[in-house]
């Protein structure tokens, strides 16, 4: 008798928690949905805005980006302790690291001092994606642990209403009320290095080398990466 009072329990056990994510897959889903209209919308607006611009003679500035992508392109050598400090606050701890950064004037000032150990830029939402899906690892319980089930990420972010891979991304690419949070969740990326090489690694992006600002030429670099 108790065995098949345990029987029972286990099967509604059972059921309780397909149903449960049955329903969790369908609002995964349509925020999925959600998520690429509001991509899609956004990209729509900017082409608009340019071709209306240029009908009436003038230029489009479009808003200053909200995002950066920074990753460190030099070792340890010959390295001011206060540099080397910095690094470790941006959790640049090894060569070829890379970390999404909410972009304002205290990280523009952080960024500007260990500018030759570092490549940074605006990531669009291809590389977002990439690096996320790819080489995406995330914090739990100070363990390194790769994003293979949307649980993992339940778990930690939860509360913050970041209940699935696109979420996270979502939240990340739009830089939202809870970008720290989940940029905090996410173990700084580790790539690789990149194919072909670095041209120069002294020398600054704008003088034909690889450190400093790239902007939206970034993406290509993490491509390669």
């Amino acid at each position: 008798k108790r065995d098949e009072q345990w029987a029972a329990q286990k099967a509604a056990e059972r059921e309780t928690k397909l149903s449960d994510l049955k329903k969790k897959k369908k609002v995964i889903f349509k925020r999925a949905e959600q998520y690429v209209k509001e991509y899609v919308s956004q990209e729509q607006d900017l082409i608009r805005m340019k071709r209306e611009a240029r009908a009436k003679g003038s230029f489009y500035v479009p808003a200053e980006p909200k995002l950066m992508v920074v990753i460190r392109i030099r070792g340890v050598c010959d390295m001011h302790p206060k540099t080397r400090k910095i690094l470790q606050l941006l959790r640049l701890r090894q060569i070829n690291n890379a970390v999404f950064l909410k972009a304002n004037k205290a990280i523009m000032n952080m960024l500007r001092k260990v500018e030759p150990y570092i490549a940074y830029g605006y990531p669009n939402l291809k590389s977002v994606k990439e690096m996320i899906y790819k080489r995406g690892f995330g914090k739990v319980n100070k363990d390194r642990i790769p994003l293979t089930d949307n649980s993992i990420i339940e778990e930690s972010l939860g509360k913050h209403d970041i209940i699935c891979i696109e979420d996270l991304i979502h939240e990340i690419f739009t830089v939202g009320p809870s970008f720290k949070e989940a940029n905090n969740f996410l173990w700084p990326f580790k790539l690789s290095s990149p194919k072909g090489g670095f041209i120069q690694k002294r020398r600054h992006y704008v003088e034909g080398g690889d450190a400093g600002n790239r902007e939206e030429k970034i993406n290509n670099l993490i491509r390669m990466m």
